[in-house]
């Protein structure tokens, strides 16, 4: 018994035509659902969700902005705010009030 894909079901990388190495594949309608379980998966889910919350480099947002940008991209915000920081990607003041990009990635337009 085969069972067919509705639109809602495709990932975001296979209606775009998305390859095996594109972390669009993980998304469903534009979200995060859960992060990938390979380690190169999650980091580049990590980098191009870091690319999309936070366009500019060094532009400071404040945690709540941050957390409200990543609640549109992942289910689980403050966890993909805490890989961003754990990967290098973005930075924030001691006392967390402010968060910036400090990395470019493959995933800038």
């Amino acid at each position: 018994m085969t069972t067919e894909q509705t639109p809602s079901d495709r990932t975001e990388a296979d209606r775009s035509g998305g390859a095996a190495g594109d972390p669009r594949r993980f998304l469903r309608s534009g979200r995060l659902e859960s992060m990938p379980r390979r380690w190169r998966d999650k980091v580049a889910v990590t980098r191009y969700l870091a690319a999309q919350a936070l366009p500019d480099l060094l532009e400071p947002v404040t945690e709540r902005e941050l957390t409200d940008r990543l609640v549109e991209l992942a289910d689980d915000p403050v966890g993909m705010r805490r890989a961003m920081v754990d990967h290098g990607l973005v930075q924030r003041t001691r006392d967390g009030a402010e968060y910036w990009r400090t990395e470019r990635t493959e995933y800038d337009v």
